[in-house]
């Protein structure tokens, strides 16, 4: 079994390799792509420089443990560019926007339209078709001013 494992040489960090990444597709979580990672790095520097099994065991032990560092940084780099402040938290967003009024305030109440949503606004009376600011968020209910 040992000269099977000797005479394939790099080869085995290879297969060792696709076969990780493999079973990330059936179990993901990103955990067994960068140890198959480490182990094709093994297996393409196995190809240059010829060491014992002894030392490519190590090198895969420092390849696997340097990826986490890796993994974690483009982790959070790929969440904090695609984060967004305001999800589940839509209201929050239209703080400090002006948008046209649909139907005039008239005893505090009217509506707006953002997008395709039509919401209801409070605020003082003000005519249909004035630019309002909507200046205080409580939950579902805006409250706007006239800009």
């Amino acid at each position: 079994m040992t000269d099977m494992f000797v005479s394939l040489g790099a080869w085995n960090w290879l297969i060792f390799g696709f076969i990780l990444m493999a079973l990330e597709v059936f179990a993901p979580g990103v955990f067994l792509f960068w140890l198959g990672l480490a182990s094709l790095l093994v297996g393409l520097v196995s190809f240059v420089v010829h060491s014992s099994w002894q030392a490519q065991l190590l090198m895969f032990a420092v390849f696997a443990v340097a990826a986490v560092p890796v993994w974690r940084r483009l982790a959070r780099a790929k969440t904090d560019a695609g984060a967004s402040p305001f999800l589940n938290k839509r209201t929050e967003a239209l703080l400090g926007r002006e948008f046209t009024l649909e139907k005039p305030i008239i005893d505090g109440s009217g509506t707006v339209r953002i997008g395709d949503t039509v919401w209801r606004v409070a605020g003082p009376d003000t005519p249909a078709g004035t630019r309002v600011k909507v200046v205080q968020v409580d939950g579902a209910n805006l409250t706007v001013a006239a800009t």
